[in-house]
């Protein structure tokens, strides 16, 4: 079956500090409070949420060194960086970054290596994943989460986007030319980062990379429940649900689930175009 997660009933975020990229994570806990800004359409607290984690979407390693007297310098750093790339422009970077933030903060992982940008044969320039993290499940063992994500008005429209996206990505020549790539980019002060790389390696088997990873999939759309709900509470929750479960069934129609494991992750938002405003109100603020 498809993994499935929706935003609205996984244990809440919680905002940066985090912990160092080159510490193993701990998994958010199941005794953390729920926070209503997820999923609730409640655009600014949502917009102020991602613009906390601005700087770790979108600085490298060896950027983060963040302390009290830089902090602000570098959220600046990193609202440029967003502001002025051509997928902002297609509003792209609010799901990433969304994927990004669930990944980091409910499930631990860690970013392993920056987005890549590459052209193919007949000069096309295309993007790798749009998340690259591992996750470390102790004994030495780990997981890659080769993550896409989707903001979009229409959910059914978005999973349609995600697949042909990811289907696109686990072609042998295309994720072939994606793993000459990215593995040289790879992080060296990450734990295990020699078994990782070797992933990437030339002489390593596609199936070897594709038996080793999570292919998270962010559907971040409009959402019924969420513009008619003002409270997080079991009616909400019962509202989703079936939202929820027409996402996964589309997902699952597409067989994607018998090539690779998958994880739904559903972010219901009250509003797309409201959350879309809010962020660039405040993104444009820090980047003036």
């Amino acid at each position: 079956d498809v993994m499935r997660c929706c935003a609205a009933e996984m244990a809440p975020h919680r905002n940066p500090p985090l912990p160092p990229r080159t510490q193993q994570p701990k998994t958010a806990g199941a005794n953390s409070k729920l926070d209503k800004t997820w999923g609730q359409g409640h655009c600014e607290a949502l917009a102020e949420h991602l613009i906390a984690w601005m700087s770790d979407y979108a600085l490298k390693e060896d950027e983060l060194d963040v302390n009290h007297a830089n902090s602000y310098v570098k959220l600046k750093q990193a609202a440029v960086r967003v502001y002025t790339s051509d997928n902002y422009k297609r509003r792209g970077e609010i799901g990433e970054i969304l994927l990004h933030a669930i990944c980091r903060d409910f499930f631990g992982t860690i970013p392993i290596a920056p987005r890549v940008f590459y052209l193919t044969s007949s000069n096309d320039v295309v993007k790798s994943f749009d998340m690259a993290h591992v996750r470390y499940l102790g004994e030495g063992k780990f997981e890659l989460w080769l993550g896409e994500a989707k903001f979009y008005e229409s959910g059914s429209e978005a999973v349609a986007a995600a697949i042909e996206s990811v289907e696109t990505h686990i072609e042998q020549g295309f994720l072939r030319n994606e793993k000459l790539i990215m593995g040289p980019q790879i992080s060296k002060d990450i734990n295990h980062h020699t078994e990782i790389r070797e992933l990437f390696a030339s002489e390593t088997s596609i199936d070897d990379l594709i038996s080793a990873a999570v292919f998270p999939i962010c559907i971040a759309c409009d959402s019924p429940a969420a513009a008619k709900h003002k409270i997080l509470d079991n009616a909400y929750v019962d509202n989703l649900k079936p939202e929820l479960k027409t996402l996964a069934d589309k997902l699952e129609r597409s067989g994607l689930q018998h090539k690779i494991r998958i994880l739904l992750i559903y972010v219901p938002l009250g509003s797309k175009t409201g959350l879309a405003e809010a962020f660039e109100r405040k993104l444009k603020g820090l980047s003036a």
